[in-house]
C-alpha cells in the first residue's frame, strides 16, 4: 500500500511523471483498480481542501489535476473491465450569452478528480442543449456557471427548463463571480458554490440526500 500512498503524494504535488510511472507500476503489481482510483482521488480531496484554505491557488490545482487526468488515462480501461463506474453523471456549462470558462472548467476538473463523470458542454449552452444532456447522460447534476451579470437571467431559464422537463432527480447548481446564495434560492437552483472545490462538497451532498 506504500506505492499508493506515494502515489496521493504524487497527485497532490502534480507531479505528472511520478503519478504515471507509480499508477502504472500498481496496474502491472495487479493492485486492484478500485485501490488505485481511491489513492488519486485522495490525492484531489487534499487539493480541494487546500484550494478552499487558499493554501494553494489554480495554478497548483491545474498542475494536480492535470496529473490526475493522466494516471486515470492509464487506469480507465480497468476500471470499465471491473465494472467500477464513477460514482454519477454531471452535465457542466456556461450558459446562453457568457463564453467565459475558466471556472466552468475548474469545477469539472474538480469533479472530474473526485471520481464525477462530466459531460462539458462548453460555453454558451442554451437551456434546450442543457435538458438534451441531461436527460440523455441520466444526469443527477447539472451545473450552470455564469461570469456576467447580463448572463444570470439565463441561469433562471435553464433552471425553469429543466424542472419543466420533470428531471426532478436532476439537482441543478450554479457558480460564477457575481452569483450568491440568495440568487441560487430566488431562481429555484438546488445549491451554489462560491469556488471550485466546495462544487465537490456539493454534488456529493446533493447526490447522497
Amino acid at each position: 500500500m506504500s506505492d499508493l500512498a506515494a502515489l496521493t503524494e504524487a497527485i497532490k504535488k502534480g507531479n505528472r511523471a511520478e503519478a504515471t510511472k507509480l499508477t502504472k507500476a500498481a496496474i502491472d503489481g495487479n493492485v486492484n483498480p478500485k485501490d488505485i482510483l481511491s489513492a488519486l482521488v485522495t490525492g484531489m480531496d487534499d487539493v480541494g481542501v487546500r484550494f478552499k484554505a487558499n493554501q494553494i491557488f489554480v495554478p497548483e490545482v491545474l498542475i494536480a489535476a492535470r496529473a490526475m487526468k493522466e494516471s486515470m488515462a492509464l487506469l480507465e480501461p480497468l476500471l470499465a473491465k471491473a465494472g467500477i463506474k464513477p460514482a454519477f453523471t454531471a452535465v457542466i456549462g456556461t450558459v446562453q450569452g457568457d463564453l467565459h470558462d475558466i471556472g466552468k472548467n475548474l469545477v469539472a476538473m474538480m469533479w472530474k478528480g473526485a471520481n464525477i463523470q462530466v459531460v462539458d458542454l462548453g460555453t454558451n449552452v442554451s437551456p434546450e442543449k442543457f435538458v438534451a444532456a441531461a436527460k440523455e447522460h441520466n444526469a443527477q447534476i447539472v451545473g450552470l456557471s455564469a461570469l456576467l451579470t447580463t448572463t444570470m437571467p439565463a441561469m433562471k431559464t435553464t433552471v425553469e427548463a429543466i424542472k419543466a422537463a420533470g428531471l426532478t432527480q436532476t439537482k441543478v447548481v450554479i457558480g460564477g463571480a457575481p452569483i450568491t446564495q440568495e440568487f441560487a434560492t430566488q431562481i429555484g437552483a438546488d445549491g451554489y458554490s462560491p469556488d471550485a472545490a466546495s462544487a465537490v462538497d456539493l454534488a456529493r451532498k446533493l447526490c447522497a440526500a
